[in-house]
């Protein structure tokens, strides 16, 4: 049998710790686009012109252009709902958690947790760099590198066999 990247023996408990760490991210995500795309008065105007930091005149400046906010409030709804299923479901689990750290990145480098900085969207507790968002970046990179879909997913079906 040939060693790949993707072939792992997990024992019986990390399996399941590390499926359930990406079911819980998945329902997060998923709950979230869910939220966003049944209400029709959403949208990431606010939050958008809220950011601070290096990259806040990025930011505001996509909500600045109508067109471009409306592709970024899609990309939202829609990217946090399939990312959130298909962590859940163990399904296109590497391009999920891909995306997840790429859409969790941009709302941390909008909103970075720095000392000084006051937002007007109310944050929980008090951060010093480190915020319940990168530290689900940095759990969806523990799941990159440690991939469960092709044992406990959906992802297994679509695995190619070894000869």
């Amino acid at each position: 049998m040939t060693k790949t990247f993707l072939k792992r023996d997990y024992t019986g408990i990390q399996l399941i710790f590390l499926v359930l760490l990406r079911v819980s991210i998945g329902w997060h995500m998923l709950y979230e686009g869910a939220v966003k795309i049944i209400n029709p008065d959403w949208s990431s105007f606010g939050y958008l012109m809220d950011s601070k930091g290096i990259f806040a005149g990025l930011f505001k400046s996509m909500a600045a252009h109508q067109g471009v906010l409306q592709a970024v409030d899609y990309l939202n709804m829609y990217g946090l709902f399939l990312i959130g299923l298909g962590l859940i479901a163990g399904l296109f689990t590497r391009l999920s958690v891909i995306c997840g750290i790429v859409l969790l990145s941009f709302y941390f480098l909008s909103h970075p947790p720095l000392a000084g900085i006051q937002y007007i969207i109310p944050q929980e507790g008090s951060y010093l760099l480190v915020n319940k968002t990168l530290i689900e970046v940095l759990a969806l990179c523990v799941l990159l590198v440690f991939p469960t879909g092709q044992s406990a997913g959906l992802d297994r079906f679509f695995q190619k066999k070894d000869k």
